[in-house]
């Protein structure tokens, strides 16, 4: 097993974590409501990010393999939040299609892949996961 990502904190709660692979870096920064500046996505939104991004991505693999063509699907996502204790109670992931006249048979095809990526099957069952479709 290799490393993937290194990080190195910057102090004034930012982190930079570098893609060790293609040398991509993001900076990570704490919210305003926990003490940060808000300047970058926080560690929470990397994994709510992370939920979206990895269900969009098999659904994308499922779309190819069925050429099904969801090319300019936007996402949305929102993540609540609980304070005691303080960690991501839910996020709301929200698939906006673009209107390409989808039989009801490739809108199933889509659907029912949404859960059952890397990063769905990861998140502690106390995370609520609500994943809504907008054809």
């Amino acid at each position: 097993m290799s490393v993937t990502i290194k990080s190195r904190y910057l102090g004034n709660l930012r982190v930079e974590s570098t893609h060790l692979r293609s040398g991509t870096k993001i900076i990570t920064d704490a919210p305003v409501d926990n003490r940060g500046k808000g300047e970058s996505f926080s560690p929470t939104d990397l994994l709510a990010t992370s939920l979206g991004s990895c269900i969009m991505t098999i659904m994308g693999i499922t779309a190819e393999d069925n050429k099904i063509d969801i090319e300019g699907t936007e996402v949305e996502i929102t993540q609540i939040m609980s304070l005691s204790p303080r960690r991501v109670e839910e996020v709301i992931v929200s698939f906006y299609f673009p209107a390409n006249g989808y039989t009801e048979k490739e809108k199933r095809i889509i659907e029912n892949v949404a859960g059952s990526s890397p990063v769905p099957l990861s998140i502690s069952p106390e995370v609520k996961q609500t994943i809504r479709f907008y054809w």
